[in-house]
């Protein structure tokens, strides 16, 4: 992967300016704070713009700006289509369109680039890798540090990136190129790694709000029961409280950490829950040690939460700043978007409990309309298919967007274990409504219009049922 980053670096060297240009999620946002602080102290000159989504249309509008090399940053592998002629740079870890690369080239970057009009991609695909061993933000790392190998101080918002895209969720710990930025990151003196309590919270939340919003793992009896958790705290012998402080899992001391976990690992086998869903318990966590302590931007997944916030609510911009250092009115403007966030996710689960799932043969599915916002339907079907829906078949969700229907689709780690491509699924049924999708196996999504949506649905109740019976689907 380096000799590629350098590749990609020696172009950004000889630009008289680049046009940076990244998705909106946090993996896009931190993405983007890399490549921007790494293009300052390279001396490049450059902007920077985030984007609902990368499609055709985005892309001409691009062209007319007319920036010597365009950078673009989570997004941009699945629409190699529209950038014919265009001088690019790509650090994407999403699947690529691969009927636009030639099969003998799909593993050789560099005659890819030679031959594709100028598009150098940085991909973890082209490698022989997969979407889950760097994220986007962890890409423009690669970059940042073929620029000037003292950028390692970066490896802190990388991190965050790629725990922000869940790369940390199927083995509990981040993996691939991933542990090569955190190692880079632990030696520049800004992470620190250790096995801990995966919960999200561990910085800013009381230790019973950790417990009842748990979802991975969904903890039975506790989870989402806020009474109960104070209960199983008091009956381990926790104090709650310093005076009238409600206290959080980083003010604990070791042992009594070691007694809730044991407690929590004892509560689930008893209840049913198999080891391997216990285990889910306990991981890698990731810290910013640079950071204050009890600050939400020290633990990388709350860091995460934070700048996905600001991109959900078009104030990327805000999220970006936080990423680049700023701890005053960005970070307080961060915040008050995560609350506002928070509510609106509230919201949109109560009325995702009061209209209920429909269901065909192979997924199920909810049509929020204008009920819940197309940024924020994607994480809503992902904790309604934890907690609340059959985790057996992908969940579907539809939310009314600026430019026709947003669909949001979730699967289960055991569906894409099974072989399920969620990705290739959304590409291929939104190109029969004149839509366009793609992501990951397990998280994707797609547009499509108005009008289309039961159709849609139907196509890909379809076209789930040919991946899992092994008749696959076009990629």
């Amino acid at each position: 992967m380096e000799a590629q980053a350098h590749q990609i670096a020696e172009r950004l060297r000889s630009a008289d300016r680049v046009g940076v240009y990244c998705h909106i999620d946090a993996d896009g946002i931190t993405g983007g704070a890399i490549a921007s602080e790494a293009l300052s102290r390279a001396d490049i000159a450059h902007e920077i713009a985030f984007l609902k989504k990368l499609d055709e249309a985005s892309i001409q509008v691009i062209r007319r700006e007319s920036p010597p090399v365009a950078w673009f940053v989570d997004f941009g592998a699945g629409q190699l289509h529209h950038m014919e002629g265009l001088d690019a740079v790509i650090t994407d870890h999403h699947v690529p369109t691969l009927r636009d690369i030639p099969m003998e080239r799909r593993r050789d970057l560099v005659r890819f680039a030679e031959d594709e009009d100028r598009v150098l991609m940085l991909n973890p695909h082209m490698e022989g890798e997969g979407s889950d061993v760097v994220s986007g933000a962890g890409l423009a790392y690669a970059v940042a540090k073929a620029l000037d190998a003292g950028n390692t101080d970066l490896a802190a918002v990388a991190i965050v990136g790629a725990v922000a895209d869940v790369q940390d969720q199927e083995f509990r710990r981040v993996r691939g190129y991933n542990r090569t930025i955190l190692q880079d990151g632990i030696d520049a003196g800004v992470l620190q790694a250790h096995t801990d309590l995966r919960l999200f919270g561990r910085e800013t939340r009381p230790i019973h709000k950790m417990l009842e919003y748990s979802n991975d793992p969904w903890i039975p009896k506790l989870s989402g029961n806020g009474e109960a958790c104070i209960a199983f705290l008091l009956e381990v012998g926790i104090d709650l409280k310093v005076e009238d402080t409600w206290r959080t899992w980083s003010e604990l001391d070791s042992g009594e950490k070691r007694r809730i976990v044991s407690e929590l690992v004892t509560h689930m086998l008893s209840r049913g829950c198999g080891w391997r869903e216990t285990l889910r318990l306990v991981g890698e966590v990731y810290t910013l040690v640079r950071e204050p302590i009890g600050s939400p931007t020290r633990d990388a997944k709350e860091f995460g939460t934070l700048i996905n916030a600001c991109g959900r609510y078009e104030a990327a911009e805000v999220g970006y700043r936080v990423c680049r250092g700023d701890r005053g009115e960005a970070l307080e403007n961060a915040l008050r978007l995560l609350a506002g966030h928070r509510e609106h996710l509230v919201s949109s689960l109560d009325w995702i409990e009061q209209v209920g799932l429909s269901r065909l043969d192979a997924i199920q599915y909810f049509h929020a309309e204008d009920k819940i916002r197309d940024t924020v339907v994607g994480i809503a079907a992902g904790i309604e298919l934890q907690s609340s829906g059959n985790r057996q078949i992908p969940i579907l969700a539809f939310a009314y967007a600026a430019d026709g229907v947003k669909v949001s689709a979730r699967a289960s780690r055991e569906l894409v274990a099974r072989g399920l491509d969620l990705a290739a699924i959304m590409r291929e049924a939104s190109k029969r409504f004149g839509g366009e999708g793609g992501g990951h196996h397990g998280a994707a999504g797609a547009t499509i219009p108005r009008g289309t949506e039961v159709e849609f649905a139907k196509a890909v109740d379809g076209l789930v049922k040919a991946q899992l019976s092994g008749s696959g689907t076009a990629s």
